[in-house]
């Protein structure tokens, strides 16, 4: 079978999606590395990558990897400029039929050209991060493309067809225009998926598609994957069995779809078109709308590739032709308009007017391209994908900006509706699990950061479902946080229960992450105390000592459970690190021996044990749930915390845990790196203990001044039996010395179950990770094993937070 398209691949070959290979994705998605466009134009030009969707973004890509590796020697904006068009011209050359790589070489030479026009002067390195982005922004666009491209689609086959609501249709599709030809789900297929996750698809067949047989090695791969109710059948057989009645409709790809709606396809296309109109089967195409090319006035101006004769005259390397026949082997045919039902895209179906044979597809294009209206989705929103709730439909750079700009408080942020045509957005999700994008105005600079959640794991797809309702529970999360704490989690402007959608405050810079500021190597002296805070008014805020036992399980109903999120934590830290599990991954070989013997070690596991008890029984207080150095933002002055997706009720001790131990990795992993680090391994380790004891001090401050004497009524706050019983001011002191204790023991017993997980378990740290010399980095997670184990086993006598700091340079040290 062919390699799939390029797309995760070129972005994985830059470490952007560290955690592709940790993951368990679905076989439909295969990663190559492109390191170049020389290397790229090879493969669109041997079609390893293929689909006009794949072919522009896999270019795209590409120009990011080898610009991302080459920028420190391009000096101005105009030196990147040059080698923009430098590269797209050449990468223009490996396929000329497909428009959208066209659109996508123009559209990225013209930001060249404009960044450079503006500042010629200006730094060459900020100018190929503007590009880079562009670049990688055209992936997760393409995704929801193909998901909103479905989701019309379906609906469109379906009304098309006339069978009674509800009725599963069957259906053919030529060629494969899937995840292996796009970004992700698909154009044609993607319509396929859409009507099996609605319960709509009877049976699907695809054609072989000679000479190359995308369809019998591509489609046919991704229906057998899923487990579609499929059936491959030669190009031959479709109009005999559209004569027996067994085909409703057909839905195929497009390659370039001229201004009047002829359309260039995959060669065999126009064959089952005159096929559809004799036997009277809907014909449609289905293309994200950058496949849509109004200057191209009909299918008569299309260039049609001719591909190498050896495709026909040879199969898998052996001739199967007689010498010296002449060969004709057009890549595409030309499908008129007047064949067409539809053409599906993104921004709804394309149709002809009534008694009209050819579309305007000029005018759709540039329909399209205005506002909406005003309102908060396109003019004709798509069905939401399978599990969404209704009225969803996926964001994308464009729409993003319409959605922003009918939403006042958003839009206020933003400096006004009026202003809609000076925003731009980007997508910046990093995670594995949203969709992120920064909107911006262009004049003032204001900005505001929109995460949406979708029905899946953004970087595996559809085989990893996961509900949206995490949405809800991060947004209530993050309400709550920012109440209790509003100097350190940033201010939600709103949550769109409806579309999935969290708009927050956007963190300026110089706000960077803190992981990545640590293994910079930057110093945070406020950090400690920061974290200090926010640990100690959120979970105190939200804990019975605050509002009362009667309260606390109130909201602990009205939150629910988030029990996906749980699920996967239980998975991941408690369960799947001390069994065989396919997700399980460590530095091998030299840390197989650790592995295995964690596995076997029954005393660490019974303790974990424990652990998972409590993660599941005690809801004590609302927890962040993830409170790892990557969900935090700063600067030297400033903290916030962001990132609430895996917010329940829990343990306090999960939460300070959480951050304690991924400070202590951070440390254990500062030997790893050149140069001295002796300053920055001592400051780590001064943020352990001053954490915990601003914590401390500052959660028994709030439980004196505003804690409740629950179920007495006209008592001191924070007096646990009231002050007319003796002694109920020292039980008061006695209670909190024995609860905060209780608390630091849970703590670090969960930082070194937090600490254990990013060693041999799934999603390890950059901290660890970063350290490219294998047997140092081994070591280095070596010891760290050590202090998670005595962590988790040790807790109850390290009575004092000076002792886990002592604890972890002794073993750092060797003198443990």
């Amino acid at each position: 079978m062919a390699s799939a398209p390029t797309l995760e691949a070129i972005r994985y070959s830059r470490g952007s999606l560290q955690l592709l290979d940790q993951l368990k994705l679905p076989l439909t998605t295969t990663f190559m590395v492109v390191p170049d466009c020389a290397a790229c134009w090879q493969c669109i030009k041997d079609m390893n990558v293929r689909g006009a969707p794949a072919i522009a973004i896999a270019a795209a890509l590409a120009l990011a990897v080898e610009l991302a590796a080459v920028k420190s020697t391009l000096a101005t904006a105009a030196d990147v400029s040059a080698f923009v068009a430098e590269k797209m011209d050449y990468l223009c050359t490996s396929r000329p039929t497909a428009v959208n790589l066209g659109e996508a070489v123009d559209r990225l030479k013209a930001l060249a050209a404009s960044i450079a026009a503006d500042a010629p002067e200006g730094s060459g390195d900020a100018a190929a991060e503007r590009v880079i982005a562009e670049c990688e922004g055209m992936l997760a666009s393409d995704v929801a493309a193909n998901r909103a491209i479905g989701a019309f689609g379906a609906d469109a086959l379906c009304a098309a067809v006339g069978k009674p609501k509800g009725t599963p249709i069957r259906v053919l599709t030529h060629c494969n225009t899937g995840s292996l030809a796009t970004a992700g789900y698909g154009t044609a297929l993607g319509v396929v998926r859409a009507l099996r996750e609605s319960d709509r698809l009877e049976h699907i067949y695809c054609n072989e598609t000679r000479p190359y047989n995308q369809g019998a090695r591509l489609t046919a791969y991704e229906i057998a994957f899923e487990k579609m109710p499929g059936t491959l059948i030669c190009d031959s057989v479709a109009a005999a069995l559209m004569a027996k009645k067994k085909v409703d409709a057909v839905v195929v790809g497009a390659d370039r779809v001229a201004d009047n709606g002829d359309t260039a396809n995959k060669i065999g296309t126009y064959n089952l078109a005159i096929s559809c109109a004799y036997h009277g089967v809907p014909f449609f195409v289905a293309a994200p709308i950058s496949t849509l090319d109004p200057a191209t006035k009909t299918g008569a101006d299309i260039v049609i590739e001719d591909r190498p004769s050896a495709e026909v005259t040879h199969s898998l390397g052996t001739r199967v032709a007689a010498e010296g026949v002449d060969v004709w082997n057009p890549s595409f045919d030309v499908t008129p308009a007047a064949l067409i039902a539809g053409i599906i895209t993104e921004k709804g179906v394309c149709a002809k007017k009534p008694g009209d044979v050819q579309f305007e597809v000029g005018a759709f294009v540039a329909a399209a391209a205005k506002k909406n209206g005003g309102v908060s989705a396109p003019a004709s929103a798509p069905a939401p994908p399978a599990g969404a709730p209704p009225g969803f439909y996926a964001l994308d750079c464009d729409a993003v900006l319409d959605y922003c700009a009918a939403k006042p408080s958003v839009a206020a942020a933003l400096g006004g509706a009026s202003r809609r045509a000076h925003w731009s957005a980007k997508e910046v999700g990093d995670g594995n699990i949203n969709f992120v994008y920064i909107v911006t105005d262009g004049g003032s600079n204001a900005s505001v950061v929109v995460k949406q959640g979708l029905p899946y794991v953004r970087v595996v797809g559809e085989a990893w479902p996961l509900t949206q309702e995490r949405v809800r529970y991060e947004a209530e999360a993050l309400q709550f946080a920012h109440g209790y704490c509003p100097a350190h989690v940033p201010e939600v402007h709103l949550y769109d229960a409806a579309m999935s959608v969290i708009v927050m405050r956007f963190l300026e810079p110089p706000h960077i992450i803190l992981r990545g500021g640590l293994i910079a190597g930057k110093t945070y002296t406020r950090l400690a105390r920061h974290m200090g805070e926010y640990l100690a008014t959120t979970l105190f805020g939200s804990s019975a000592l605050a509002v009362g036992c009667e309260t606390l399980r109130k909201n602990r109903a009205a939150f629910g459970q988030n029990e996906d999120m749980c699920a996967l934590t239980e998975q991941v830290i408690f369960t799947e690190p001390y069994a065989e599990a396919e997700n399980n991954k460590w530095t091998s070989p030299q840390l197989d021996a650790a592995a295995a013997a964690l596995r076997a070690d029954v005393e660490m596991k019974a303790a974990i044990g424990e652990l998972k008890k409590k993660f599941a029984c005690d809801g004590a207080a609302l927890l962040h749930g993830d409170l790892h150095t990557g969900s935090i933002m700063c600067t030297e002055e400033t903290t916030f915390v962001i990132d609430h997706e895996f917010a329940f009720y829990g343990p306090m001790g999960f939460d300070v845990g959480a951050f304690l131990g991924n400070i202590l990795l951070a440390y254990f992993a500062q030997d790893g790196y050149e140069g001295d680090r002796e300053s920055q391994k001592l400051c780590l380790l001064q943020c352990v203990v001053e954490t915990w004891i601003v914590f401390e001090q500052r959660f028994t401050q709030l439980w004196n001044e505003k804690g409740v004497a629950d179920g007495t009524a006209g008592v001191t706050p924070g007096m646990v039996y009231g002050d007319q019983c003796a002694g109920g001011a020292e039980a008061l002191k006695a209670y909190q010395r024995r609860f905060l204790g209780d608390v630091l023991e849970d703590a670090l017993g969960f930082a070194g179950a937090k600490m254990t997980r990013r060693i041999v378990g799934i999603a390890h740290v950059a901290d660890l990770e970063s350290i490219e010399d294998k047997d140092k980095r081994a070591e280095r997670e070596t010891l760290a094993l050590m202090c998670a184990r005595r962590l988790v086993l040790e807790g109850k006598t390290l009575t004092n937070i000076e002792d886990v700091a002592q604890l972890a340079n002794d073993i750092n040290n060797g003198n443990a």
